[in-house]
């Protein structure tokens, strides 16, 4: 964060008090874009950053780069953003290319990853990369007959309590719905779970690990009335459909992943769909869902607020949730252009009390997809995947200063 001279009697704190002083003092929110994308150093930001052993964020961006096929990207927290890695370096692209998940930070340090389309087969890979830009190809999709182990993984890795990463697939297995799978740090793939429409299909969101030790997730579609799934899934495969999405009143095409709250609870959003129309197909929601399938809609977007959440949310330090919409917000430079807003940071409270932290003017970036990270010092970090400098996507900082007599700095 800036340096800024303030009294002594003032305290920076950056989103660690109550969402109601953030409301209340929303001019005190500060916005930094912290660095611009230009192609050449990737384009079309994909997948959340995430904070590395070195004290760096790793990031991929799905287009751009040495070869216009993708980029693993590396950005101080100050804003110096290097190239680490450029996709389809080697001839037909077995080292995979368009990575749409981000990375993962792996307990052995490197990072891990997905791609959607490249591989032996070029139907998307699993990879591993060290800080220092070697990457290593573990694992290419639709290796079986009729892409039974999956294909075109578009959401990233998660490393589980047992070390090995599960992930999911948009499409392939045994119906061609897509997967929930399974995978070793050395590259040893297990299918756990082919999708089958009914069940749901397309899985986009990374799997979230509870404390119950299963994972959560959803599918974009497939359900009981075509809108998407929430779905709970052991290690060992044991699958649970919890919830049907139905477009109206409570949401559509879930995209982001969940966030266990404090509560025990799991939070997400929902793409499209809810109570207000005048987003087609709807404007999408953020929902809680108990992890037996109580399902709840907290908050019903509108357009000025935002609307298309893609991204998941974060749980702050505070309690409370932050995220992002791809579209809407107060921008009049956006609306101006015939655009329907570039999109928004809000927070939420876990009982669903919404303020709108930043409108973005596509001078600072447009159409965020991708989850927010915070740091310990409350900061929050993110991209967008388009707008700023050079139209290809930003990554910015935005924090709070709050008056506050026992807030620590």
């Amino acid at each position: 964060m800036e340096k800024l001279s303030l009294p002594a009697m003032i305290c920076i704190v950056v989103l660690f008090c109550a969402a109601a002083a953030i409301a209340a003092r929303a001019q005190n929110v500060f916005f930094t874009t912290l660095a611009n994308f230009d192609g050449a150093n990737g384009a079309g930001l994909s997948g959340p950053l995430v904070l590395a052993s070195d004290g760096n964020f790793y990031g991929t961006a799905n287009g751009g780069g040495s070869y216009s096929e993708g980029t693993v990207f590396k950005i101080t927290p100050s804003g110096v953003l290097t190239s680490v890695y450029s996709f389809c370096a080697q001839t037909g692209c077995p080292d995979g290319n368009g990575p749409l998940g981000g990375v993962v930070r792996g307990t052995d340090g490197n990072l891990y990853g997905v791609t959607q389309y490249g591989g032996s087969y070029d139907n998307g890979t699993v990879f591993k990369i060290t800080a220092t830009g070697t990457l290593t190809t573990l694992y290419s999709f639709c290796a079986q007959a009729g892409c039974t182990d999956g294909s075109q993984p578009l959401a990233g890795l998660v490393q589980a309590t047992d070390g090995n990463f599960y992930g999911t697939t948009a499409g392939g297995g045994v119906y061609g719905a897509g997967t929930v799978f399974k995978m070793t740090p050395a590259g040893m793939l297990t299918t756990l779970h082919s999708f089958d429409n009914d069940d749901g299909g397309g899985p986009a969101s990374t799997l979230v690990q509870g404390s119950d030790g299963n994972f959560y997730g959803t599918t974009y579609y497939g359900g009981n009335y075509i809108w998407g799934t929430v779905f709970k899934i052991s290690p060992g495969g044991d699958f649970t459909s919890l919830y049907s999405f139905k477009q109206y009143p409570y949401g559509a095409n879930p995209y982001g992943s969940l966030v266990q709250g404090n509560d025990g609870n799991f939070y997400g959003t929902t793409e499209g769909g809810g109570t207000n129309y005048n987003c087609e197909p709807g404007c999408g929601t953020v929902f809680t869902i108990t992890s037996s399938g109580a399902f709840t809609t907290l908050y019903d977007f509108s357009g000025p607020d935002g609307f298309s959440p893609y991204a998941g949310l974060v749980l702050g330090s505070d309690g409370n949730f932050y995220g992002v919409t791809q579209s809407g917000g107060s921008s009049s430079w956006c609306n101006s252009y015939g655009v329907s807003g570039c999109g928004t940071v809000f927070t939420m409270t876990p009982g669903g009390m919404l303020t709108t932290l930043h409108s973005f003017d596509l001078t600072d970036g447009a159409g965020p997809s991708s989850a927010l990270v915070q740091v310990r010092n409350g900061a929050l970090y993110g991209t967008t995947n388009g707008g700023g400098a050079d139209g290809d996507g930003t990554v910015f900082r935005i924090g709070v200063v709050h008056t506050c007599a026992t807030c620590r700095p």
